[in-house]
């Protein structure tokens, strides 16, 4: 049983009621209060609610988002947030326990996923150039090859080069296969073919072919297992959550971010605000507000903690145009039904603008959004701009994920085509998607 936050109770008792003079204020009137000092301060809007400051008080939630405790601080006019009673959880306690021992074949079982691929079904016969003993070159080649091609993928898309991969990967397998890999190599074998098959079931998932990706997103978890490399677990965990995601399946998604939060403890801030990130999308698909901005605020407060030097060659993507994207597109959700329009906005215009000419394909995703979300809640004209220059973008890359996400854009816009700039659009959409 959760012990009681007596000290924000208390704190709010100490309040005067909004509607009822000489009585404390009770947990609407704090409710309403956090949300006016949050648009007064910052000018979004938040769904703080009575039953939200419930839980609180009641210690289900011992740790809200930073807006929210920022706000309760100066409404209760302390310093602190242990003043309020706000503890920082532990990270291993952001998701169910797993045993070290059973840890494998827990998640094989729970996800119901391809976690134990054989590598047999990937694996070559034994090719020519198969070397007879892995040696630290041959790790060293695997590690760079999977950089040039995860490069490759976020400028040029997923659907030029994914065949190449896919050969690569296998042929990879069949050095843990049908090479000898000495003991002291092993881990850093499986996590190399490991992320090179992370690399590869995302161009994979880029491209639509969903099935390949679950294939080799199931290699890519066994071989971070086998690695016991919880920094390659928890990537992989996070696309597999994000294609779920696509695919229309938030409660899976959202289980697969969970099983990544385990021992979050042992995992870096950017890795941590990448599996927050993924929670609040499949939060917003599954309608829940109050959950969605109190992760989108835990993933903020992470990716403040970052220092690029600790993190992974795969994590080094994750930069404030990267938080800004996830985070945009978590809030999409919420904005498109007319809660935090402005927000979901903002953080989209700031992902548009922070990506380089290296990530075309997330400047693209990340612009085509931002003009549905405008195409749908605002000036129809400023939304054809925006998509134009967008299109522009996904012109350049082979992306799926980028032509589904134009479609939408055009079919939003469907209504506004009377407008000029609105039908030159959706005819340089056709064009593009239709090539």
């Amino acid at each position: 049983m959760a012990e009681p936050n007596l000290r924000l109770k208390r704190a709010r008792e100490a309040l005067p009621s909004l509607s009822a003079p000489g009585e404390p204020a009770s947990r609407q009137d704090v409710a309403d209060l956090v949300n006016a000092w949050i648009f007064k301060q910052y000018g979004r809007e938040s769904a703080l609610t009575a039953n939200y400051i419930g839980k609180l008080e009641r210690g289900i939630v011992r740790w809200p988002g930073c807006d929210y405790r920022e706000a309760l601080r100066a409404i209760c006019h302390v310093d602190h947030d242990k003043d309020l009673g706000f503890q920082r959880p532990r990270r291993d306690k952001l998701a169910a326990t797993v045993t070290e021992v059973d840890r494998k074949g827990f998640i094989r079982t729970a996800l119901g996923v391809a976690a134990s691929v054989p590598l047999a079904e990937l694996a070559l016969p034994r090719p020519a150039n198969v070397p007879a003993v892995v040696n630290t070159a041959d790790i060293i080649e695997l590690r760079k090859l999977a950089g040039v091609f995860s490069t490759w993928d976020h400028t040029y898309g997923g659907g030029l080069v994914r065949e190449a991969v896919a050969a690569q990967l296998r042929y990879s397998v069949s050095l843990l296969e049908h090479a000898h890999c000495p003991t002291p190599l092993r881990g850093d074998l499986y996590a190399a073919v490991g992320w090179l098959g992370q690399v590869s079931a995302s161009m994979a998932f880029d491209a639509n072919a969903h099935d390949d990706a679950r294939k080799m997103f199931g290699l890519a978890l066994t071989c971070a297992e086998e690695a016991s490399d919880w920094h390659l677990r928890a990537k992989v965990l996070s696309s597999m959550a994000r294609q779920a995601i696509w695919c229309g399946d938030a409660d899976s998604g959202l289980t697969l971010v969970e099983f990544a939060l385990v021992r979050a403890d042992r995992l870096t801030p950017a890795e941590r605000a990448m599996l927050l990130t993924g929670r609040a999308r499949a939060l917003a698909k599954l309608g829940r507000v109050a959950e969605t901005l109190e992760t989108v605020g835990l993933a903020d407060d992470q990716f403040a903690r970052i220092s690029p030097s600790d993190e992974a060659p795969w994590m080094r993507y994750y930069d404030a145009a990267q938080h800004s994207g996830d985070t945009g597109h978590a809030l999409y959700d919420l904005a498109m039904h007319g809660r935090f329009i402005g927000e979901a906005s903002t953080r989209l215009a700031n992902a548009v603008a922070g990506h380089g000419p290296a990530y075309v394909r997330s400047r693209a995703i990340s612009g085509i959004k931002l003009a549905s979300l405008t195409m749908a809640t605002g000036d129809p004209e400023e939304a054809a701009a925006i998509g134009g220059r967008a299109v522009t973008d996904a012109g350049t890359v082979r992306s799926s994920r980028a032509h589904d996400d134009m479609r939408e854009l055009s079919r939003l816009a469907r209504s506004h085509q009377r407008h000029t700039p609105v039908a030159e659009l959706r005819h340089r959409i056709e064009t593009v998607v239709d090539r």
